[in-house]
């Protein structure tokens, strides 16, 4: 069975496709021209790598200290980044468990020359805090 995009959205696949960003803003980075991939377009894993700083500093934050990313879960392109847009990166922290913490994570395009804020991808990345020899750690009460 092939479904529209459109009922896709509906129904949840993109997760939620509100006009507001969910969590924090932890971070802003400008697309530029040496990321993009040969279609012109930026390159997937450029825009995933800075979710993946953004997901990262919100989970040291609560974990009080260093963590790895152990996963990325149902992660979802849902537009295109230009050149010259502003990357906007979104977190908010979803679970924390004794060693590790859940964030779910929204990049937002800031197109160029406009004011214009469109999502682009969101995803949820598991940090797991260790400690000064990479062995995971509890993560301490708030």
């Amino acid at each position: 069975m092939i479904i529209s995009r459109r009922e896709e959205q509906r129904n949840g696949v993109y997760g939620d496709m509100s006009d507001e960003p969910r969590g924090d803003l932890t971070t802003r980075t400008l697309a530029m021209p040496a990321d993009t991939n040969p279609e012109g377009d930026i390159f997937g894993g450029w825009v995933m790598s800075q979710m993946d700083i953004a997901g990262g500093l919100c989970a040291a934050q609560r974990a009080k200290g260093r963590v790895v990313t152990v996963a990325v879960d149902a992660m979802h392109f849902i537009r295109p980044v230009k050149v010259g847009d502003v990357l906007c990166v979104y977190t908010e922290l979803e679970t924390v468990g004794r060693t590790s913490a859940r964030v779910h994570v929204e990049a937002w395009a800031l197109r160029a020359q406009s004011t214009h804020r469109e999502k682009v991808i969101q995803a949820s990345f598991s940090y797991v805090a260790v400690d000064g020899s990479g062995r995971p750690r509890p993560v301490p009460d708030e």
